[in-house]
């Protein structure tokens, strides 16, 4: 699958770096030539360019730039982004004498924003709740089990297509409803992160139902 990239940063080049692993065509693009040709070649991208060559590149676009940037860059490049599937993979988080608190106020999410600022997109939340460490591994595979990967998607092509792209760097689709419920994704990233930050582990909250008593 073709895949640009929008961003030069942590989550582009380990998401990048995974793709390209798994033999996938990606296009790393940023406001610094510079900086997009330093983060293909250190994953072995198949090039680097703007970041309008990246939202032209081909089938998927991966937004890994900063939450607070990325409705007016999605705007700015609705045109080329009409008709993909947009991987929104922000989380707009603020640290707070409470904890980490979303930006957004949880009443929408930074996912529906750039829905909003390109109608033509294909908007999936996706790969946001995971430190950027864990997608370098390969695989993400935890006490032998594949890290699943919750996503919330309106459009069934661009669910299919976000679910090859999870399942191709060894991990599990996980589906989680529309787009509207991408505001619950960010949420429980401030919880987990918040968790995490506190030197707690969020995966022991949630037990099997199989490892319940028998009623």
């Amino acid at each position: 699958m073709k895949i640009g990239i929008l961003g030069t940063g942590g989550m582009a080049a380990a998401l990048g770096g995974a793709w390209t692993v798994a033999g996938h065509e990606v296009v790393i693009g940023g406001r610094s030539q510079g900086r997009a040709e330093q983060t293909a070649r250190r994953i072995g991208a198949a090039g680097h360019g703007s970041l309008v060559d990246a939202a032209g590149h081909g089938d998927a676009v991966l937004v890994a730039v900063p939450a607070a940037e990325a409705p007016q860059l999605v705007g700015s490049l609705a045109g080329s982004l009409a008709g993909r599937t947009v991987m929104d993979c922000t989380n707009s988080l603020v640290p707070t004498s409470d904890g980490l608190m979303l930006n957004t106020g949880g009443t929408t999410s930074v996912a529906r924003q750039l829905a909003g600022a390109a109608p033509g997109a294909h908007v999936v939340k996706v790969f946001n709740l995971c430190h950027v460490s864990i997608w370098t591994l390969r695989p993400p595979t935890f006490e032998g089990v594949p890290l699943a990967v919750p996503y919330c998607a309106d459009h069934a092509e661009a669910a299919a297509a976000t679910e090859t792209l999870i399942s191709s760097i060894g991990c599990t689709p996980a589906p989680c409803g529309g787009l509207a419920r991408a505001a619950y994704l960010e949420a429980a990233a401030a919880l987990a992160i918040g968790l995490w930050w506190a030197g707690q582990q969020p995966r022991t909250a949630f037990p099997l139902p199989a490892e319940a008593p028998p009623r």
